[in-house]
């Protein structure tokens, strides 16, 4: 779209009068400058939100209407360094192909693990500690102003994003709170729904002899999985504290405390979604285990029954009996065989998300 400037010059005899009219519509521009006006809003492609089969229904904010071009401007805005101080971006921390979970604790958050990317859209409470409640505008809010720090100076100055904040959203003026909003909406379309659990759920699929077996030991008393993580979206969004620590040797082991400061809080954490857990080198809110296998062997016979708050459910009476869960190593393999069932290849190569 090209600039058109007119100038009308109107002389008198007594002197001479100027006035510059100058238009501006948002697209291309190579000055570099800022805009001097923004023409609003253009007509988007509406986005066909489809909630998988089974899955609760997700609910999406009013104010933020989800349309193809702002989640395209999400996904640009994730993977653009310059929403940074330091060169870093979202996908830093959050690799698609490991179900937008990486590899390493985060060193921002003092050592916690980083938590996937997936299903967010039927999240209330994020973060480890639950210290945001909300909506995702308010979890890429906090992103861009607390961990990224985001310079919005700079962000104004780049004329590509105030031509489609302008198109998109009807201003050039791009505040941490605008940002949000394709930001949350590229986070919201990460919906992974077609692993074998899936398809096996749905009756597309069968299980092979270990995974059904892993399967019934998930979802009954005999590995007593499924309280903290019910069928389909794998996790209650809840807070639990699993017995991982009769000590809290590390100021982030104490976790939910750290933000509301109720003992009772202490070591409680959020149940992580297990969805492409398959894929994750770091367990727990410390990334203390590296595989599947050491966190089965935790939940089996290393849980922490004698700490005052731990979970309910840690401590039936069958556990206490046991002192765990007393799996067999063959059972324990059958449990991992069924977690391998959760991962969604469609998710983790899909071109929609990459940029």
């Amino acid at each position: 779209m090209k600039l058109h400037n007119k100038t009308y010059i109107i002389a008198g005899v007594v002197g001479l009068l100027s006035a510059a009219i100058s238009c501006k519509k948002p697209g291309n521009n190579n000055s570099g400058t800022s805009n001097t006006g923004c023409n609003g809003q253009v007509e988007m492609t509406p986005y066909d939100w489809v909630n998988p089969p089974r899955f609760p229904q997700a609910e999406l904010p009013a104010d933020n209407v989800m349309y193809v071009e702002r989640i395209a401007l999400g996904k640009k805005l994730f993977y653009d360094t310059r929403l940074s101080n330091n060169g870093e971006n979202c996908e830093s921390c959050h690799k698609q192909s490991m179900g937008f979970s990486a590899k390493d604790v985060s060193e921002f958050d003092k050592g916690l693990q980083k938590m996937p990317l997936e299903n967010l859209a039927w999240y209330k409470n994020f973060m480890w500690s639950g210290r945001i409640v909300g909506t995702l505008e308010d979890v890429m809010f906090a992103e861009l102003t607390k961990r990224f720090k985001t310079d919005f100076t700079k962000i104004n100055e780049i004329q590509e994003y105030k031509d489609l904040f302008c198109k998109y959203y009807g201003t050039d003026n791009i505040t941490p709170e605008l940002m949000a909003k394709p930001l949350a909406q590229f986070m919201r379309v990460l919906v992974t729904k077609n692993s074998k659990y899936d398809r096996y759920t749905l009756g597309l699929e069968k299980f092979n002899y270990a995974e059904e077996q892993g399967s019934n030991i998930f979802f009954t008393e005999k590995g007593d999985c499924f309280h903290c993580h019910p069928v389909l979206l794998l996790t209650d969004n809840q807070f639990h504290n699993n017995g991982l620590d009769s000590v809290y040797a590390k100021d982030i082991d104490k976790g939910r405390f750290n933000f509301t400061g109720i003992a009772a809080d202490m070591g409680v954490f959020r149940t992580p979604n297990l969805r492409n857990v398959a894929l994750r080198t770091e367990y727990m809110h410390d990334g203390r285990f590296k595989t599947l296998e050491e966190v089965v062997d935790f939940y089996d016979h290393q849980v922490h029954m004698g700490v005052k708050n731990v979970d309910p459910i840690m401590v039936k009476p069958t556990k206490l009996q046991n002192n765990g869960l007393k799996l067999t190593d063959i059972e324990k393999q059958q449990l991992i065989a069924f977690l391998k069932t959760l991962t969604d290849d469609d998710f983790t190569t899909n071109s929609y998300f990459k940029p």
